[in-house]
């Protein structure tokens, strides 16, 4: 009897959550490692429950209804495990098994550098208090534009 309850609840938790994942807008629904919620690269049936209740009994390791703080520490661990993992495997370009400063350069670092050199427009490395303030008065000028202010900076006369 406990098997049946289980297996019912598996699959009512698996159709509401695809139930919510379309009705959010998700076409193909959520990633793998969303709903990988262990880290262990594989999807069980009790993963595929609505999330808050997969982390649950994910981490109710002993089965009992309750989380302990050894359950709780050990399922911060794993995720946290999970997490590096997936951050080494996605940003160790050389491939060392470590990550090196340059490896972990932060998401548009690019735009930020080509930003740069559009205000250092001397191109000394620095910026100055004068290239500062001609930069943020075209920032100023192109904000009123795209509101289609033409009074100046800020909406002001």
């Amino acid at each position: 009897m406990k098997k049946r309850i289980l297996m019912v609840a598996l699959f009512s938790g698996t159709v509401m959550m695809a139930g919510a994942v379309q009705a959010q807008g998700h076409r193909g629904g959520p990633d793998f490692a969303t709903l990988d919620v262990d880290g262990d690269g594989s999807l069980s049936q009790l993963e595929l429950q609505s999330p808050r209740e997969a982390r649950f009994a994910a981490a109710d390791t002993d089965g009992d209804g309750a989380l302990s703080a050894e359950e709780m520490t050990a399922a911060a661990v794993a995720q946290a495990e999970a997490r590096t993992a997936r951050m080494l495997e996605r940003l160790d370009a050389n491939e060392d098994g470590l990550l090196q400063q340059e490896e972990m350069r932060p998401r548009g670092a690019d735009r930020a550098d080509r930003m740069f050199e559009r205000v250092d427009q001397d191109g000394d490395g620095v910026i100055s208090e004068a290239e500062y303030d001609a930069a943020k008065s075209r920032m100023e000028e192109r904000r009123g534009e795209r509101r289609g202010d033409h009074r100046g900076p800020r909406g002001r006369g």
